[in-house]
């Protein structure tokens, strides 16, 4: 009598094994290209809100803060930095940020 036995085999487990090591070769390239972009956007996005937050502490208080970190400390901000580490510039006579300048 045969037995029926279920489960996979050393030689399919390999197989599978193989085509997902594929996958993530192909896929991880991909992945860390596409991280700087996120990041990028990520900072474009950030400009915007403090951009905003501007706006709304000069309507509270009839002046522009002095600094980001001033926004941060009030709590318009939680952060004064970009999310890929760099930093903003701010002119607190014209309340304008300028584009981000790399950190060294």
């Amino acid at each position: 009598m045969l037995k029926n036995d279920s489960g996979f085999t050393l030689v399919e487990m390999l197989v599978v094994l193989l085509i997902i090591t594929v996958l993530l070769i192909i896929a991880l390239p991909n992945i860390t290209e596409n991280n700087n972009a996120i990041r990028a956007k990520g900072c474009e996005a950030f400009m915007l809100t403090a951009e905003a937050q501007i706006e709304s502490y000069f309507i509270e208080n009839d002046a522009f803060p002095d600094s980001l970190e001033t926004l941060k400390d009030d709590g318009y901000l939680k952060q004064d930095t970009c999310p890929n580490g760099t930093t903003l510039t701010y002119d607190n006579t014209t309340g304008e940020i300028s584009e981000p300048v790399a950190l060294p």
